[in-house]
């Protein structure tokens, strides 16, 4: 990419930080303000929680199917690829806010729009395979709130923000298995306070890394590749492919599904008394949503007890829930007409990474994912805190939310139920002598809370030096790294990386190949701020907070006595 000017750190004026004319709320709010709470109560608390020293080393020569049609054909054959489309295509149709179209017509490859995975300039981390060679799979959902279209200025309202920049108002990573026996999906609050990188768009144009903002922004800093960059920044998770909705999206998805179950406890009319609020009106009781009830029914905050942009992730978990059940229900229909209204209305809704660019490459993803059952699918929101930087927004919760992205990384089930674990295969090179292998570490602890944890590249250096390694140094280069890890740049380094890890307690899965170290590199994580010995995870599989829901389970959302009829 070529060189271009750089956009500084600073918001446009015009441009609310989170505008409650977005997925915050419906078409109806006529004010900007974005905040977690609504100002005219008091506030709630949220669900529990939220200089450098390191450089390079070298020792000896350290340097270095066939896809499936998709064309809906008519007679025997036609039919058994109705019934497999049936099967297989609508399981993770909308694991999200309206997460992802399979599509079985070849001739809507093209209506599929495509961007780049990241534009960050760090490179993606790498998956550590189980013990049968197998990867989780990872995909980002983003729901837009982009006003670019009369489809979407009708729907979404907020005549002030028309043709402005979109935001990323819904963040929902879904995690596949190794073993492709459970799924996980963790939300991020919108409003999160966060570190966006820089990033560099398609045309070369670079906006510069803003230290502590709100993460919906990222979307507008190029495209989702920054908000997949602004993910893999805080997580450390790789991240394989992202799926992006708009307003006009969701709408024609639900509208194509048939209606999706909902459930509240009382009448509900999501308007404050200044005219806030998505607009939803229903009824006690359940009831089968889509079109634009759809869509307000994923935008709603006020109205629900606490009215929080919490409660709206739990609302947005519910609908998700439903939805995976309905498409189960609805997995051997039939009909090639509503099969195809719902293709349709996908490469419409969609815009994917290039990863994800043909028919036969989201056919795939969709074969990955039908086997899990719904008891299987967990849904948890990242733990946060109130900021009292930014009076209203949310931060990440120290150690909660580490422990969350650690579960991802290490791919443990949010259900506790056992799964395969990762076991790296043995190296085949032999470590040598202590004494004669360079080791470089480096300071990553860095976090938007506390900053970073100072002379730990010293500390760990000295560490490796009273081990027999002579040859330690702490370098000055600080990579903002969550979980400490052990990279090598060739195999020949392999087995003396795998050694160095060991004589720190440092698992083997936090040994990495890497083409961005010239010789073996410990970058010491978030996870070690402090002693001397490597923390042991956590053995719990359970999640970190109590708001972790199943795919299986129904219920109602509990309606705040203030937004009754």
């Amino acid at each position: 990419m070529g060189q271009s000017s750089v956009r500084g750190e600073g918001t446009r004026d015009r441009v609310p930080h989170a505008r409650d004319g977005g997925w915050d709320e419906g078409r109806h709010d006529d004010a900007s303000s974005g905040d977690t709470e609504d100002p005219a109560r008091p506030a709630r608390p949220a669900t529990a929680g939220a200089a450098v020293d390191g450089g390079r080393s070298r020792r000896r020569g350290g340097g270095g199917g066939q896809r499936r049609s998709g064309k809906g054909g008519g007679g025997r054959n036609g039919k058994r690829r109705v019934l497999r489309w049936s099967a297989s295509v609508l399981s993770l149709l909308i694991l999200g806010t309206a997460g992802a179209g399979y599509l079985y017509y070849e001739n809507l490859n093209g209506r599929i729009k495509k961007e780049d995975l990241t534009l960050g300039k760090n490179r993606m981390p790498q998956h550590q395979p189980n013990a049968a060679g197998q990867t989780p799979l990872n995909i980002l959902l983003i729901g837009s709130d982009a006003r670019n279209s009369k489809e979407n200025q009708a729907l979404g309202g907020g005549r002030d923000t028309f043709d402005g920049p979109p935001l990323a108002d819904v963040q929902m990573l879904v995690h596949l298995s190794a073993d492709r026996s459970n799924v996980s999906v963790v939300s991020m609050p919108r409003d999160t306070m966060l570190r966006i990188p820089e990033c560099r768009d398609s045309k070369g144009e670079v906006y510069a890394a803003r230290e502590f903002a709100q993460t919906n922004e990222s979307l507008d800093r190029g495209g989702p590749g920054c908000t997949v960059a602004t993910w893999v920044e805080l997580t450390g998770i790789p991240i394989d492919h992202f799926m992006m909705i708009d307003f006009a999206g969701v709408v024609s998805m639900a509208d194509a599904i048939g209606g999706v179950p909902v459930c509240v406890d009382k009448n509900i009319e999501s308007r404050t008394s200044d005219g806030k609020g998505s607009g939803l009106k229903l009824p006690k009781g359940t009831h089968a949503i889509k079109g634009e009830q759809a869509l307000e029914w994923l935008r709603t905050r006020y109205g629900w007890v606490g009215g929080t942009d919490l409660e709206r992730a739990k609302a947005q978990h519910m609908y998700m829930n439903s939805m995976v059940r309905e498409l189960r229900r609805n997995a051997k229909l039939t009909d090639p007409n509503k099969l195809r209204k719902l293709a349709e209305a996908a490469t419409e809704a969609l815009t994917v990474d290039k990863g994800l660019d043909t028919i036969g490459k989201l056919y795939d993803v969709a074969e990955q994912l039908k086997s899990v059952p719904t008891s299987r699918i967990s849904m948890t929101t990242m733990p946060n805190f109130y900021s009292t930087r930014r009076p209203g927004k949310v931060e990440p919760t120290p150690g909660e939310a580490e422990e969350l992205f650690r579960m991802i990384r290490e791919d443990i089930p949010l259900d506790g139920k056992p799964s395969k674990r990762a076991t790296p295969t043995a190296s085949k090179d032999a470590a040598a002598a202590p004494a004669e292998t360079e080791v470089t570490v480096q300071n990553g602890t860095y976090t938007d809370r506390l900053g970073s944890a100072q002379g730990r590249a010293t500390t760990v250096a000295g560490l490796l030096a009273a081990k027999g390694y002579a040859q330690a140094r702490a370098d000055t280069a600080a990579p903002r790294q969550a979980k400490t890890v052990v990279r090598f740049p060739s195999a020949d380094l392999e087995g003396d990386a795998r050694a160095v890890a060991t004589s720190l307690g440092i698992p083997a899965g936090s040994v990495q190949k890497s083409d961005q170290v010239q010789g073996i590199t410990l970058v010491v994580g978030a996870d070690w701020r402090e002693g001397d010995t490597y923390p042991k995870p956590r053995s719990s599989g359970k999640p970190p907070g109590s708001n972790t829901s199943r795919a299986d389970q129904s219920g109602c959302m509990t309606v705040d006595p203030a937004f009754t009829w």
